[in-house]
């Protein structure tokens, strides 16, 4: 079973929603906590395999600071993505493509079937981040991103494309923060007839 969201249209998207309620001040929750919330957000979202992940978690017992450094590291690419697609803010893109620029260093460009893909040169606790980066600048260069929305709860803040047909799609999960916005909604209508002389 899932533990973290993917509900966005995108897994790079999902990641930026690895932060519960972002909008909600002292609500606000981080999700990767830890070097092995990280390596748990990687494989499910096929990021890395299940070998890289052992091998990633031995790396980790060995060395939990430099593993706790790399986990600030994913959180900082993730909060410049954040401010680049959501605030458009040039300071935060040219620190993501510095990041980039790190990432595409530490691999090689290979042919794989019937692709070009990178191929990182060795499995170190850097190996998710590096990964991250890259995915994340992808994102960045979709061509559907005026399809890219935010949660209209004044809370959450989660992000995700919307491919409803009539683009209209207001809420990250109608379940969750739609049911109870509704739910908001209808209360306050009937608590302003009550009111009413």
């Amino acid at each position: 079973m899932a533990r973290f969201g993917h509900i966005a249209g995108d897994h790079m998207l999902d990641l930026v929603n690895t932060v519960a309620w972002r909008l909600g001040g002292p609500e606000r929750t981080e999700s990767l906590r830890t070097f092995s919330d990280v390596i748990e957000w990687c494989a499910e979202s096929d990021l890395i395999s299940a070998d890289e992940a052992t091998t990633l978690h031995g790396l980790a017992a060995r060395d939990g600071a430099r593993a706790e450094r790399e986990r600030d590291r994913v959180a900082e690419a993730r909060e410049r993505a954040y401010a680049t697609l959501l605030d458009g803010d040039p300071k935060a893109a040219a620190d993501l493509a510095g990041m980039y620029r790190a990432a595409i260093a530490a691999a090689d460009l290979v042919h794989a079937g019937d692709r070009w893909q990178w191929q990182d040169r060795d499995t170190g606790l850097h190996l998710p981040r590096h990964r991250i980066v890259r995915g994340l600048v992808t994102l960045t260069q979709r061509d559907d991103l005026d399809r890219l929305h935010q949660c209209e709860d004044a809370k959450c803040g989660w992000v995700y494309l919307d491919t409803s047909p009539r683009r209209n799609r207001r809420w990250c999960n109608t379940k969750d923060c739609g049911d109870r916005n509704r739910a908001r909604a209808y209360y306050s209508r009937q608590k302003a007839k009550r009111d009413q002389p």
